[in-house]
């Protein structure tokens, strides 16, 4: 599994980002697509900590406290795609976002369930 997100940059307060994860692996697609993927986030000198995740068919979601009702995860099976929509953003939110496969198809916030992590992608939310 090759995980790849993007998306990330510089956006002021209240503004929005959409980040993406792409599954770039020749072989990895039928694993990410029957099983949940998460997106985590670690700011300076802070642990990773959960963000979202989403169910291997996408009809189970859950967030992180801090980011639910602002952040939307969702997932595109055909195209092995994981998408996050954020809205509303806080400078707080200014971290490395990663994004990850997880062993099972269910939803899971715990870090040690995730087996493949792609490269983060920076962002930053001027105040």
């Amino acid at each position: 599994v090759q995980l790849q997100a993007s998306g990330g940059g510089l956006v002021q307060a209240g503004g929005s980002l959409r980040l993406s994860c792409a599954d770039s692996g020749r072989t990895s697609g039928r694993l990410v697509s029957n099983n949940a993927m998460g997106w985590f986030r670690q700011a300076p000198g802070k642990e990773r900590e959960f963000v979202a995740s989403i169910s291997w068919n996408g009809g189970d979601r859950t967030y992180a406290a801090s980011v639910k009702s602002r952040f939307t995860i969702s997932r595109d099976r055909v195209k092995n795609t994981m998408y996050l929509q954020m809205n509303s953003l806080k400078p707080e939110d200014t971290a490395v976002y990663y994004c990850a496969a997880s062993r099972r198809s269910q939803v899971t916030s715990v870090t040690s369930e995730y087996v493949n992590w792609g490269q983060g992608t920076q962002v930053t939310v001027s105040s």
